[in-house]
């Protein structure tokens, strides 16, 4: 992150000392050591958000492995709780961690990740004589994160299935989350019938989905503007590869899943753009730097769930572990 703070002091001082008059090279140079602190806070601040995220957006895509009858739709109204762990709501900070804060009256602190508390500290440094002086942010200070999707599948020749899923941003207390895709699963049981004249059922299915999460972040005002980095996002491509297996007791139905999964995780600072900006391109010299905490990920989970019918409804639940825990509870018809 050194290395980070000097580049993005080169760029600065090389760049723009022609546009701001009376500016010493110091005061660039101390700009640059500034955005080189909140790309530290950053990572350490949205990364434990986004891991959550691919978990809450792996869960119950397969309602059963069961082959259907062609062209027959289920459409679902499901409801997603994942259980934030509490290992992954706070980090420690230092002010040898920093270039240019320092913790107001401390040396090291306890502050919360994206999903962590609300507890603050206040960062302060010097820029041009001038005080900066901010709370660290907040965390969404939840036991569970709890959003509503709707799913919708439906059968097509040769046992193939097509599903889609998708939720409307739903609201944080710190930010907002979305989660939407598609995939296709295929039953592969249908080629052994002395498997499924016992009613046990096998399939596959290969999934792609979008995860969509931001916070409110670091709202910094400076003597040359507000630096508009107050909202951060991360971006999530998740492609799922996904086993499935299930036994029917008459109307229940036992299913297991076995999930791989793997996601590209794109950071940004976005929102209204500061008011700095008329003298330095703050937002895309942060966005530029973010590129270097991206990251593919590869995760693997279980996943057990029953499904009960009543007519031609279904009443289904699911739990998911892995690295974290999320629980998922559905109701569908299926036409």
């Amino acid at each position: 992150m050194r290395k980070s703070s000097l580049i993005i002091a080169f760029f600065v001082a090389f760049f723009f000392t022609q546009k701001v008059k009376g500016q010493s090279s110091t005061e660039l140079e101390q700009i640059g050591y500034l955005l080189s602190d909140a790309l530290l806070y950053s990572e350490q601040y949205i990364v434990p958000a986004t891991d959550a995220a691919v978990y809450q957006a792996s869960s119950a895509w397969v309602n059963s492995p069961k082959k259907k009858e062609k062209w027959k739709v289920t459409l679902g109204l499901h409801t997603n709780v994942f259980f934030v762990p509490k290992r992954d709501r706070k980090f420690t900070i230092q002010n040898s961690d920093f270039q240019f804060f320092e913790i107001e009256g401390a040396t090291s602190a306890t502050v919360p990740t994206a999903i962590g508390n609300d507890n603050q500290v206040y960062l302060v440094g010097d820029l041009g004589g001038e005080e900066v002086r901010f709370e660290t942010p907040q965390g969404i200070d939840q036991e569970t994160v709890v959003y509503p999707y709707l799913q919708g599948g439906i059968e097509l020749p040769y046992g193939f299935e097509f599903l889609a899923r998708y939720s409307t941003k739903t609201k944080l207390k710190r930010g907002d989350y979305q989660v939407y895709g598609f995939g296709l699963k295929h039953n592969f049981s249908q080629y052994f019938p002395k498997i499924e004249a016992i009613n046990i059922h096998f399939a596959a299915a290969a999934i792609y989905s979008k995860e969509d999460i931001s916070f409110d972040f670091l709202d910094i005002d400076t003597a040359y503007g507000n630096l508009g980095i107050n909202n951060f996002s991360g971006l999530v491509d998740t492609y799922h590869f996904q086993l499935s297996a299930s036994k029917e007791f008459k109307k229940f139905e036992l299913i297991t899943n076995f999930i791989i999964n793997r996601s590209s995780f794109e950071y940004v600072v976005d929102g209204q753009k500061g008011s700095i900006e008329e003298i330095l391109p703050v937002q895309d010299v942060i966005n530029n730097l973010l590129t270097r905490i991206a990251k593919d990920k590869t995760n693997v989970l279980g996943e057990v769930s029953g499904r009960y019918q009543i007519s031609k409804f279904y009443v289904q639940s699911s739990i998911a572990f892995g690295k974290f825990v999320n629980a998922n509870l559905g109701v569908q018809y299926q036409f």
